[in-house]
Parts: structure tokens; sequence; C-alpha cells
């Protein structure tokens, strides 16, 4: 695979669909050709597990159910659109990849991280993005962001302990991988986060030419 694989984590209203819109655009003008997608989805099967995942009917999904039916949709987002995105040597942009799974799945519902990492193995192959955007918020403003633009779905039901120990979760993981993960505090305008982030991609492409 020779192109470029970015993705922006973070919890429930920190603004990742929106900075990967920008930070697509922004590639585009560099001359890039770029692929911007999301999970769970980026194919029609990932977007029919999205539903189930989402989906306020489902509040008696078990977390190991919710945990395989990430993955199973991954796997087919990463055959369908990264894998050949990557091969043809393009910017792939996802909103969540693996860390969202670590973190809600792991830190938030409390399955085993090794569970966790078995399973990564067999959806992903050790598959990683080469830069990762954290873009990191209080619990309560992201909620709060969430409920202004009347979003709700299944997760953002969960209690704010919840969203707590997912932020701890994806705070955790980038402490763990600070050469791919860079955090980038999201609690501003759209425009001095949008730079923030550019500076982020900017700073790592500096890295590739070195």
């Amino acid at each position: 695979m020779s192109g470029l694989f970015i993705s922006l984590e973070g919890i429930e209203g920190s603004g990742k669909s929106t900075q990967a819109a920008f930070l697509a655009d922004y590639f585009r003008a560099k001359g890039f050709s770029v692929v911007r997608t999301a999970e769970p989805g980026g194919t029609r099967i990932s977007l029919g597990i999205r539903e189930l995942l989402l989906s306020t009917d489902n509040t008696g999904m078990t977390p190991l159910t919710e945990l395989l039916l990430y993955n199973a949709a991954r796997v087919q987002h990463i055959r369908e659109v990264i894998a050949p995105a990557l091969d043809r040597g393009d910017v792939v942009i996802t909103d969540r990849f693996s860390d969202s799974t670590t973190a809600y799945q792991g830190y938030g519902r409390g399955i085993d991280l090794k569970l966790i990492d078995s399973l990564d193995l067999i959806a992903t192959g050790r598959l990683r993005p080469h830069l990762t955007i954290l873009l990191d918020v209080a619990v309560a403003i992201g909620l709060k962001r969430n409920r202004a633009a009347n979003k709700t779905d299944r997760l953002e039901l969960e209690e704010v302990s919840f969203h707590e120990r997912v932020r701890k979760g994806f705070l955790s993981i980038a402490a763990e991988e600070p050469g791919r993960i860079r955090i980038v505090d999201c609690s501003g305008d759209l425009e001095a986060v949008s730079r923030r982030v550019y500076a982020a991609a900017d700073a790592f492409l500096c890295t590739l030419r070195a």
C-alpha cells in the first residue's frame, strides 16, 4: 500500500466529521487525491451494520455483540474502500477507526483489551493509520454540542460516566502511541480547531519528507 492513511478520533461532539471534511479539502488543495470516509460505514453492508449499532431501538444490545458488529463493519470497509484507495496511492481520511473500538468497547464497556486486540488482528491485519488526530474536548462540552444539533443515537443515551471512560481511553491510547497520535484541543471555534488540525497534518508530512 502506497497511500497515506489518516484517522480522526474523539468522543461524541468533538467535531470529527466536520474536521475530516475540512482536512480532505486541505489535502486536495495541496494536489492529493483524497478519499473521505467514516466508520461504521463506507459501504452498503457497513452502513446496514451502522443502523443496527446506533438505533435507539437496540438498547438491549450486549457489549460483545456491539464489539463484533463494529469489527464486521470494519472488515468490509477495509476490503471495499480503504485498501483499494491506499493501493492507488490516495490519501484516505476516515472519521473513526480501530482506536474508537478500543476506547468505546474497551475502556467504555469494560471488555478485555486483549480480546479487543485479538479481534482487531483478525479484522484489520494490524492495518493502522499513519497519522491519527485525536480531537479532545470535555465530555460536557461534546454532549452539549450534540444536543444543540439534535443528534441522538444509542451511544449518546449512555450515562456521562461512560463517555468519561471513553475520553480517558482515547487519552491513554494517545499516551502509548505519541508517534502516531496527535492530540488537538477542539474546545474552540471551528476555524481555530481547523488550524490546529492542519498544523498537525503538516508536521506529519514534514516527517515524511525528512
